[in-house]
C-alpha cells in the first residue's frame, strides 16, 4: 500500500533552504520516493475556527510504495545531510500517512 509524507514548512533562512531543495531529490531514489506536491500555490478551502488566518508557507507531499520505505528514507544516511539543513533553515511539521487502496 502506498504511503505519503506530508510536510508543512515555514522557512526562516530562504537562501540556505534552496540548498535543501537541491539535495533532497537524490536522496529519494533508493527508496522509490517521488514528489507529488513541491511547494506549489496553496489556497485554504476550509479550516477550524481556532486556526483562521493561518495559511501554510510551503506544502510538500512525497509518495512511497510502502510505509517502510518512507520511514527508511526519513532515517537514511542519504537524507541525513538534507534533513540537517532543513532542520536548521526551517520549521517543519511532517506527517506519515497510509495510502488508500479500495
Amino acid at each position: 500500500m502506498p504511503a505519503y509524507i506530508i510536510a508543512e514548512v515555514s522557512i526562516h533562512n530562504p537562501a540556505e533552504y534552496e540548498d535543501y531543495k537541491k539535495l533532497t531529490p537524490g536522496s529519494l531514489k533508493n527508496f522509490q520516493g517521488k514528489f507529488i506536491v513541491r511547494g506549489g500555490k496553496t489556497e485554504c478551502l476550509e479550516d477550524v475556527p481556532i486556526a483562521i488566518g493561518r495559511n501554510p508557507e510551503r506544502i510538500v507531499v512525497l509518495e512511497f510504495p510502502t510505509i517502510e520505505l518512507a520511514k527508511a528514507w526519513w532515517a537514511s544516511e542519504e537524507y541525513a545531510p538534507a534533513k540537517a539543513l532543513r532542520q536548521r533553515t526551517a520549521h517543519t511539521k511532517m506527517l506519515l500517512v497510509e495510502g488508500y487502496h479500495p
